[in-house]
């Protein structure tokens, strides 16, 4: 049995880190209502924070922001398209004031104070095709959501200056059209303005997304269908939500066991492709769905699908381990431990609610380092980092998520930390043997420190992009 459970966890250390690899969703979440120039709107900063809970519960990194600056929307699409390039779902999502000026849409920063077209085209706001363009351009999957055609406050302004030619500034935001890969949804019809809702609360529109889209085993296009039903309903056929797709396959955000089985083979990033696979294919992806799950529910339902199947032997030592309870030894090493730290999830919602700024992750990865645990101590916890904080998780007997909760990072204070390496080889070497983990076969790494690399190449190519698209879009036209 013991051999059984060291195998389960072995395969699910593997399959946890593959899934990690291939699985990266990013979100942006902005809601804006705190105008300077015109009508405040209460609720967009509402929703923003409601819609950024509901997708880091669902594995999204997200990029979040409330009332912001012209500057401070440009640094957070910046920090956006960085981490969104190739990624696997890129999601965007703006709440608040957005504009039609001649077919195109922008979107307003708090600070705009629009008079004239040509403020609206010398950056005054944010152009939103070049935006999509140019931060989610490479990613696989690109899932856009829109609650920002209110009323446009500054028509009057723009159309009484544009004293030389005809202006077409229209209510609401144009119609606008998807790529491969990429669902646009409006809050309501092209032209048309919605509703902000009941001060305090959250956008009909916004309510229904978080209502849907996240519902397990439910498609992204069938959650829309349930969204747009929803805000019919509430706004007494007052609004109707619309949208394009250009979507090849069936994009999961929650995926369920059962879905799974049904739809064939999903991939790790929640995206089914159209073609189903092999019945193995389907097993081994139910098989990951529930292989570190702590309810004995869900794996007697994988038990009661493939009562034969080919992880049987691993399921039944999973419900053993749940039923027994942590190992001896890591009973032993856990002692005093809040019992919650084995059964509590962790997510980046939990982590995000310990309040760690760049120290405190530093002195995560310096302690998990010293456990034998090896990663990087450079106050980023990167996707190295996420797999180091797995493999920790999973040998103590925890939720293995690669995010902490206050109860896994109290677990991990308490514990005996190797002293920190000398400065030769030797001695490092030897505190790594003293460690749980097996040592490494190679010298230690370095002291931490910022390196260059591909992905900064990238980074910095994709900043240039962006500021050379927004002045060549300026001077076309």
């Amino acid at each position: 049995m013991r051999y059984l459970t060291l195998l389960a966890s072995l395969m699910c250390m593997a399959l946890s880190i593959s899934a990690a690899k291939a699985d990266r969703r990013v979100a942006f979440v902005v809601g804006n209502g705190s105008y300077k120039n015109v009508a405040q709107l209460p609720n967009p900063p509402i929703d923003a924070k409601a819609m950024a809970s509901t997708l880091r519960n669902v594995g999204f990194e997200v990029i979040e922001g409330s009332n912001l600056s012209r500057d401070q929307m440009t640094e957070k699409l910046l920090d956006f398209g960085r981490k969104a390039q190739g990624s696997d779902i890129a999601l965007f999502y703006y709440a608040g004031h957005g504009i039609a000026v001649s077919g195109t849409n922008y979107l307003l920063p708090v600070d705009a104070d629009i008079k004239s077209e040509m403020d609206v085209k010398l950056g005054a706001a944010i152009n939103i095709d070049l935006t999509l363009e140019q931060t989610m351009g490479d990613a696989k999957v690109k899932l856009v959501f829109l609650d920002a055609c209110r009323d446009n406050p500054f028509a009057a302004k723009i159309k009484s200056n544009a004293a030389t030619r005809s202006v077409n500034v229209q209510s609401g935001l144009a119609e606008m059209k998807s790529g491969e890969g990429t669902l646009i949804a409006f809050a309501t019809g092209p032209g048309q303005t919605a509703l902000d809702g009941q001060e305090g609360n959250n956008s009909p529109f916004t309510r229904a997304l978080i209502d849907n889209i996240t519902k397990p085993g439910v498609e992204i296009q069938q959650a829309m269908t349930a969204v747009r039903a929803q805000v019919n309903e509430e706004t007494r056929k007052g609004q109707l939500p619309w949208g394009h797709t250009n979507l090849t396959g069936s994009v999961y955000l929650n995926q369920a066991p059962t879905t799974q089985v049904a739809n064939a083979a999903p991939t790790a990033s929640g995206v089914v492709p159209a073609a189903t696979g092999s019945s193995d294919g389907v097993e081994l992806e139910y098989w990951r769905s529930v292989k570190e799950s702590n309810k004995p529910e869900e794996l007697n339902a994988y038990l009661s699908a493939y009562p034969n199947g080919q992880f049987k032997a691993l399921a039944l030592a999973r419900l053993a381990a749940i039923k027994s309870g942590p190992s001896t030894a890591t009973r032993t090493l856990n002692a005093g431990v809040d019992p919650a730290t084995f059964t509590d999830e962790a997510t980046q919602l939990t982590e995000d609610q310990i309040g760690l700024d760049k120290t405190g992750r530093r002195d995560v990865q310096r302690r998990l380092t010293g456990l034998g645990f090896d990663t990087k101590q450079t106050g980023v916890f990167s996707d190295e980092t996420r797999t180091v904080i797995k493999r920790w998780q999973a040998a103590r007997g925890y939720p293995s998520s690669g995010y902490l909760n206050k109860h896994q990072h109290k677990a991990l204070l308490s514990e005996v930390v190797a002293a920190p390496p000398v400065a030769s080889d030797n001695s490092q070497k030897a505190a790594r043997r003293a460690a749980s983990a097996p040592a490494p076969s190679s010298a230690p790494a370095p002291a931490p420190q910022q390196r260059s690399s591909p992905g900064d190449a990238a980074g910095a190519a994709f900043v240039g992009g962006v500021v050379g698209g927004m002045m060549g879009g300026m001077f076309r036209r």
